[in-house]
């Protein structure tokens, strides 16, 4: 799930839940200019911070505990990431996201799009 910086949401893609999420971290970034990329652990591999570096954004993304040359980030611009989990708990306040009574992700997601939507 992509967001703005105001906690809209701009860009969704499903995947199955046996699936990392960093699979699906270039497409949530293509198409968009920003200024920062702010992500959590899981997006912390190196391919894909040097694309975020490649697209001359700046790469907020804490490195993962195991690493052994640990990196910087901005950890006050980190605590904006609130505002993806926030709209993910909006999101999952309707019993049709939370519970996936479709079968066919086509469904789930133009769901996930109209609840995101009315939010």
């Amino acid at each position: 799930m992509r967001v703005d910086a105001l906690g809209n949401p701009l860009r969704c893609i499903l995947t199955g839940g046996q699936e990392h999420d960093i699979t699906q971290a270039p497409g949530l970034i293509a198409g968009y200019e920003s200024q920062y990329v702010i992500a959590d652990k899981g997006y912390d591999a190196r391919s894909f911070r040097q694309s975020i570096l490649e697209r001359s954004m700046t790469p907020v993304i804490p490195p993962r505990s195991n690493r052994k040359a640990p990196h910087e980030y901005d950890v006050h611009l980190y605590r904006e990431r609130h505002l993806a989990e926030c709209f993910i708990n909006k999101m999952k306040q309707y019993r049709r996201v939370f519970s996936r009574f479709e079968k066919l992700d086509a469904r789930y997601l133009a769901f996930l799009n109209f609840a995101g939507t009315l939010i």
